[in-house]
């Protein structure tokens, strides 16, 4: 049947009837038809066979499209909404009509099918809705081309499509056709893009067509919301085709490809790929506005050249292609010269080159690493015409995006350098300094400064420069090309850091520094000015004087309160560039000002300077004056604040604080405290005069002072307001609900309004209150505020930490541990305040978090001030202390304390037995341990202190006895073992005075001790202790154990880990403990120094550990001009004498132990001899209940005081008698002796020629070492008296022809001599030696000392010595003490000293005999190098020795 027939038949239908169509007709003859599977089968059959011998296509897709079509149309069958659509007609029938189509065309069916499936997709691009310049389909377009696809899919599986002539049809209508169709097409697998773009024979116009519309997609898609549906196909779109061209342009491995791969595919690719990203930065240099399309693409097309965009790729090609895209943005357009280069690098840095550009360079040294991007850029150099802002600008990318860039950089850099040179090359010298500049404008923590790379390059003897004359040539002429090109900042840096030249060369640096002068001429740029941190990055090359001396300022405090020490910088310009220093960095530095209570780093750093001699005293004496005048001078009206403009200021946030306090009131209205806490945030901003840049929630670092924190009038005011309304929301809350059930307001209120950059004023305000006004806070603010502690301790981690300073160095405590810090227990008022606020804040916590865990307690809670709380509970109320009886573990503590005002008392109590708080005291960190409870009570004033002092007496008893000594020491407790606490009490007791609590407590009590102040009380239970241990049964009898007394290694463990060494920061703090150590001996029985020999046997007190201490620590705190104090003295002497008394024969053990004395512990007995008039009494007093006179060797004392006085009395007889034995003793006591006459010593000093020998030598020793402390102190009648001292008995010992020279050379293998007079001085004394042999210099007997065999060794390793402690530093004392005292103009200052010295030595050397030569080379090896020219002196007198002892010169020289 055919159609024609089937319409003749329907024209004989009744009216009204309407013409029914094929498919009816088939189907109500089906219905008429029984259902029968095999005769379905069969008709489907016949139907088939018979349409195709009678079908004809046109007529058939006209009956289902509609209107008749002159050519064969699918779209209608691909419109699944249109009313016309017929969807029963499947893709096998489709197929069947185009196959025979075109077998009567007489053409392949499969160029039939692509024919009709290129004009359909044609037809679906240019139906949409987008403009002409579009290349994203519609929602309608797509649905359309998803229909379309499974036919074609249906037609490429049956061999009935060619994909060969369907893209030869798309090249046709390549201007209607979207890029997402062409996507589609390729994910599908309908033609993929390699097979579409080789089809076309014209390389070029395949490039610019993919060009235009990858360039339109970018476009496109930034202007699309990222939410929208067609973003993300974009992105999909845009992503996928840069994957491929990735792949196919840049796939370095051969072997992958297939037989049937493209040719030129990969040129295709590269051409793209590089046309994209020209057009991108064509854009960025053209500067175009942000939101022009040119300046989207660029946006879009660099998002997608990541490594996440390419790591879907497995091959290398990601990595090939960013090496490819880095050369191509090296290389990009190179029109700039190196001399625009140098002169506009500046705007070239990481911070003001283009975001973009920047964002590209971070996304391209993902994928390389920094030791193949910096061998790349070094290939690029070398190969290449560059971009010079591109080049340097990436360098600046690599040295912020990569730590080891400094170090990859300054090799790169040695590298060329030593080419530049090796071959004299301009380009690689012009690149180096190119690429040091740039690097160094990133600043000195990412890169050296340019300064110090050109000094370590060039200003020494090693430098590349210096190999020839040539070289030398080289560099002046390349740095004179410079010249008109440089900015005066690098001009300024050559000119005061210039290479180092050879003299004969000299005039090649003289040359340039006179053109360089002459460009700053020019440029009117003094290089005087030049300041002392220049920043290369600011906008300008010039700077103004009085602008960069503020910035030099600030960074020069900033690195002196850093590292203690004044910069070396300052230093520099104080001596080399004195005019800057003194016109503008000083008076910077000196302006006035109201100066602090507690000294700021400001305030410090000019006391070092002024201590250094680095401020002019005039000056000085001005800048204190003006301060004074500040002080006194009220403020002015200028200075206030205008109170309508702060109230204006501050009425939008009053009123936003009112509307959230009235939402706390009233239930209804709780949905809103969130839009409420919004609004005041944004109110805050505007009251804080912040603009929305700098209102985000990042915190600056908090820094406050504790003891004088200080706050603008504005911030006070605004954080009054803040936490006013915090507490007033609070007792609202807790009005309808307890804590637990008040929601999240609080923490939403803290987050919102300490997030402006006000954490910092809100805490000072805190420190304010809490810590200096606390007790005269009222219930409710004490509610409010430890609830707010919560709540920003809860907040935390989100804040940085506190660095509280002074008194402590500044350090970082955590929010919850800064709060723990403000509450002190010292006096009365303050320990109850701080059982307040504890319980407050404690009971706040287990009311809001009862289900939380112990952890979070940790971020809430302070352990400290969980302690504090177990300390004031147990130290007020003597019921705490009884075993406990729980509480109701149901009822919360907060019913306690709301409403106000609460009894504490009770509060306290019953937070105490709450069982929730005393399983959390289980935890090991909130449990108050022994030492816990004495660093608390250390800090208790007694005279201000709650207790009396036998309820204190009382409480230290129940403490130590029965709560902490008894305690297993897992807990913190000793284990019931008394020595351990005494140990952990003197541990604690040193810590603490070491403690910032220490100082502050010393400073409000005006008592201060060795440095630091404590409860005295806790000394008098450490007293009672050591008795106990004693007496107790335990108490050893005889010699001490083999670990010694606990004190004493106490002492050695501590004094073990202090830092050693002769620096004044080691010295200090090695002394300040040894003050400590001798406060707390002296605070204890004097049996702990000496202890009992055993009865039964003759033998000496033991006093091995405090003859140890003597020697090897007190005796270098030289207070006393080298001896033990009077309290020391006394102390062990009344031990002694007490250990004695308790001996069979008393006299025998006190001589057996003062004998020891005299080889072990010497200084004991000058010390007595010094202090004996004292001495004696006490002794003569102790020793009565003994028959009998004073032992033996204590008359031996005596009569050393009595020959010593004697000697210098006017009356008695000459000669003088002679010494009593050891001769050491009575030169002491004479030396003491003459210490305490004063002027009328000289009489005396006559008769030492009637004395032996070696009496005057150890009486000049002790002269010695009094030179040598007159030198350490600040008084100039001491050094002069001194000076006389020694200047007699040095006369006296030449007059006699005595050695003396063996004094300085004393070692501790000399038998006798050196072991004992070794143990009487400081080793600080002993190493200044050389300054008092050369002091002594006016006062040799001509030539005599020279004549000495000894003598040229002696001078010559004194000379050596005096070097080092002048290069050390060491000698500082005296030269202070010459110039600043009027008595000593006459005298020599260590400059002045070493001089002469040294030619003193240069003088003497000819006149030594041959044999002072012997022993030399051992010297000279050791310290020759010193000064090379006596070196040659000596080594000139020794050549022309024939006979010598230097016979390994070559060894040595």
């Amino acid at each position: 049947m055919s159609v024609s027939r089937a319409s003749g038949a329907a024209t004989h239908q009744r009216p009204g009837d309407r013409r029914r169509t094929l498919p009816e007709l088939l189907a109500g003859r089906a219905r008429k038809m029984k259902l029968d599977p095999e005769r379905e089968q069969k008709l489907r059959d016949s139907a088939v066979r018979l349409l195709r011998r009678q079908l004809n296509l046109s007529h058939l897709l006209l009956e289902v499209e509609g209107p008749p079509h002159k050519k064969l149309s699918l779209s209608q069958l691909i419109d699944r909404d249109s009313p016309k659509a017929h969807t029963g007609l499947s893709s096998s029938l489709i197929g069947s009509a185009l196959r025979d189509q075109a077998s009567q065309l007489g053409v392949p069916v499969a160029v039939l099918s692509s024919q009709v499936v290129a004009s359909s997709i044609v037809q679906i691009c240019e139906a949409g809705t987008e403009p002409s310049h579009g290349v994203l389909l519609d929602l309608e377009q797509r649905k359309k081309l998803s229909s379309l696809l499974e036919i074609t899919q249906y037609l490429l599986a049956h061999s009935m499509f060619s994909r060969l002539s369907f893209c030869q049809e798309m090249w046709k209508v390549q201007n209607s056709l979207l890029l997402e169709a062409v996507w589609h097409l390729h994910k599908q697998n309908v033609v993929s893009l390699p097979e579409l773009l080789e089809s076309h024979a014209d390389v070029q116009a395949v490039v610019a067509w993919l060009f235009r519309n990858l360039h339109g997609l970018c476009e496109q898609s930034e202007q699309m919301d990222t939410s929208c549906p067609q973003a993300d196909i974009a992105r999909a779109v845009l992503s996928d085709f840069v994957q491929l061209l990735v792949l196919k342009g840049f796939q370095t491995n051969s072997g992958l490809r297939g037989e049937a791969e493209p040719e030129h595919m990969p040129q295709v690719a590269v051409a793209v790929l590089q046309r994209m990203l020209a057009s991108a930065l064509e854009a960025l240099a053209a500067g175009v506005q942000e939101e022009s399309s040119a300046h989207r693409a660029a946006r879009c097309w660099f998002s997608m050249l990541s490594g996440h965009t390419c790591s879907m790729i497995s091959t290398d090609s990601p990595k090939s292609f960013f090496r490819h895209t880095l050369t191509q943005i090296l290389t990009h357009k190179p029109v700039l010269k190196v001399s625009d280069a140098i002169q506009m690098q500046r705007e070239w840095s990481f911070a003001r080159t283009h975001p973009l550009l920047t964002s590209l360079y971070r996304r391209l040294f993902v994928v390389v690493s920094p030791e193949e991007l910096v061998g790349h850029v070094q290939e690029v150099l070398e190969t290449h015409e560059v971009n010079w802002q591109h080049v340097l600008s990436c360098v600046s990318a690599l040295v912020i995006c990569f730590p080891e860039a400094r170090r990859l950089v300054t090799d790169w850099a040695a590298r060329w350098l030593a080419r530049a040179f090796e071959d004299f090359d301009l380009d690689s010298m012009v690149t180096v300094f190119l690429l040091v500049r740039q690097a160094a404008l990133e600043g000195p923590s990412l890169f050296l400064s340019y300064a110090d790379w050109f000094q370590a390059s060039f200003g020494s003897a090693r430098g590349l420069h210096g190999c020839s004359k040539k070289a030398l040539v080289f560099l002046f002429k390349f740095l004179s090309d410079l010249v008109p090109f440089e900015a005066p900042h690098y001009l300024q840096v050559h000119i005061l850091h210039p290479p180092l030249v050879p003299s004969k060369y000299r005039f090649l640096l003289t040359d340039y520094v006179s053109l360089a002068r002459t460009r700053l001429a020019d440029l009117k740029v003094s290089i005087e000015n030049m300041g002392l941190y220049e920043d290369l990055s600011s906008p300008g090359d010039i700077t103004e004087p009085h602008s960069q001396a503020s910035q030099d300022v600030e960074k020069a405090i900033a690195v002196f309160e850093h590292t203690g020490r004044i910069p070396a910088a300052v230093m520099e310009a104080s001596i080399f560039r004195r005019p800057y220093y003194v016109s503008h960095f000083l008076p910077a530095l000196l302006t006035p000002r109201m100066l602090p209570r507690v000294p700021d780093g400001r305030a410090a750093f000019v006391e070092a300077l002024k201590r250094a001699d680095k401020i002019p005293p005039s000056l000085y004496a001005t800048y204190r004056q003006a301060c004074s005048a500040a002080e006194e001078k009220p403020a002015g009206p200028g200075m206030k604040a205008d109170p309508s403009c702060a109230e204006g200021l501050l009425g939008p946030l009053t009123a936003a604080l009112q509307e959230l306090r009235a939402a706390m009131t009233d239930p209804a209205q709780y949905d809103a405290i969130s839009a409420r806490v919004a609004v005041i945030s944004q109110r805050l901003s505007s009251a804080l005069g912040l603009s929305e840049d700098d209102s985000s929630s990042e915190v600056t670092k908090v820094q406050l002072s504790v003891l004088v924190p200080k706050l603008e009038q504005r911030e006070q005011k605004v954080v009054d307001l803040l936490l006013t309304s915090f507490c007033q929301n609070l007792m609202a809350a807790s009005s309808f609900a307890p804590p637990d059930r008040q929601g999240s307001w609080a923490a939403r209120f803290v987050t919102a309004t300490c997030g402006h950059r006000l954490l910092p004023a809100v805490l000072t305000r805190l420190c304010q209150l809490l810590r200096h006004q606390g007790p005269s806070l009222s219930a409710s603010h004490v509610l409010g505020l430890a609830a707010l502690a919560v709540h920003l301790g809860e907040a935390g981690p989100a804040f940085s930490d506190v660095h509280v300073s002074p008194p402590a160095p500044a350090r970082g405590l955590s929010i919850p541990d800064f709060f723990s810090s403000l509450l002190t227990c010292r006096t009365k008022e303050s320990t109850l305040f701080c059982l307040r606020f504890c319980t407050a804040a404690i009971s706040y916590s287990l009311c809001k978090f009862p289900s939380r865990s112990h952890d979070t307690w940790y971020s809430c809670l302070s352990p400290g001030l969980i302690k504090k709380f177990q300390f004031t509970v147990l130290r007020l109320f003597s019921e705490a202390r009884d075993p406990l009886s729980w509480g109701d573990a149901a009822s919360p503590p907060w019913r306690s304390l709301y409403p106000p005002p609460a009894d504490w008392q009770q509060a306290a109590l019953r937070l105490w037995r709450h069982r929730t708080f005393q399983e959390l005291l289980k935890e090991k960190g909130f449990h108050l341990t022994y030492r816990d409870w004495l660093q608390l009570e250390l800090e208790i004033r007694p005279d201000m202190d709650s207790l009396s002092d036998m309820d204190r007496r009382h409480f230290h008893h129940w403490a130590i006895h029965e709560r902490f000594l008894p305690e297993p020491s897992a807990a913190g407790g000793c284990d019931g073992d008394l020595e351990t606490a005494c140990t952990v009490l003197v541990d604690t007791l040193l810590d603490f005075c070491h403690s910032s609590q220490s100082r502050e407590h010393a400073e409000d009590s005006g008592l201060v001790l060795g440095g630091c102040t404590w409860n005295r009380d806790i000394l008098s239970r450490l007293q009672e202790m050591v008795v106990d241990l004693e007496q107790g049964p335990a108490a050893p009898h005889g010699p001490s154990p083999a670990g010694g007394h606990f004190l004493f290694r106490i002492f050695r463990r501590r004094l073990q880990a202090l830092a050693s060494g002769w620096d004044v920061a080691s010295r200090l703090q090695r002394q300040r403990e040894l003050l400590m150590y001798r406060r707390i001996l002296l605070g204890l029985p004097p049996s702990v120094l000496v202890s009992s020999p055993r009865a039964e046997q003759p033998a000496a007190p033991n006093c091995d550990e405090f003859f140890h201490l003597v020697n090897s620590e007190l005796r270098n705190l030289y207070l006393h001009g080298g001896t033990l104090t009077h309290a020391v003295i006394v102390h062990f002497f009344r031990g002694l004498l007490n250990a004695c008394l308790r001996c069979r024969d008393p006299s025998l053990a006190a001589n057996l132990a003062l004998t020891l004395c005299q080889t072990e512990c010497p200084l004991v007995l000058t010390s007595a001899l010094l202090w004996w008039p004292r001495l004696e009494r006490e002794l003569r007093c102790r020793w009565r209940c003994v028959p009998g006179p004073l032992p033996r060797e204590l008359q031996r004392l005596h009569e050393a005081q009595r020959f010593a006085q004697s000697f210098l009395s006017p009356d008695a007889a000459s000669p003088a008698s002679p010494a009593p034995r050891p001769a050491w003793v009575s030169a002491a006591a004479l030396y003491f002796a003459i210490q305490r006459a004063g002027e009328a010593n000289r009489i005396g000093l006559e008769k030492l020629v009637c004395q032996g020998e070696e009496l005057l030598v150890f009486l000049f020793f002790f002269s010695l070492m009094g030179l040598v402390s007159s030198h350490l102190t600040p008084h100039a009648a001491d050094f002069l008296k001194a000076v006389g001292v020694c200047a007699e008995i040095l006369g006296c010992l030449q007059e006699r022809n005595v050695p003396w020279l063996q004094l300085f050379q004393l070692t501790e293998t000399d038998a006798g001599l050196g072991r004992v007079l070794l143990r009487l001085a400081p080793d600080q004394h002993v190493r200044m030696l050389p300054l008092a042999f050369y002091s002594l210099l006016p006062y040799f007997d001509g030539d005599a000392p020279v004549r000495e065999d000894t003598f040229l060794h002696v001078a010559v390793d004194m000379y050596l010595k005096l070097l080092a402690l002048f290069v050390a530093g060491e000698t500082s004392a005296a030269s202070t003490l010459a110039a600043r005292s009027q008595e000593l103009q006459g005298q020599d200052d260590p400059v002045g000293l070493v001089t002469k010295a040294r030619l003193f030595l240069l003088q003497s050397i000819p006149r030594c005999p041959r044999r002072s030569f012997s022993n030399m080379a051992e010297l000279l090896a050791t310290h020759g190098d010193c000064d090379p020219e006596l070196r040659a002196a000596l080594l000139s007198r020794w050549q022309a020795t024939p006979n010598t002892g230097l016979s390994q010169e070559p060894r040595l020289f």
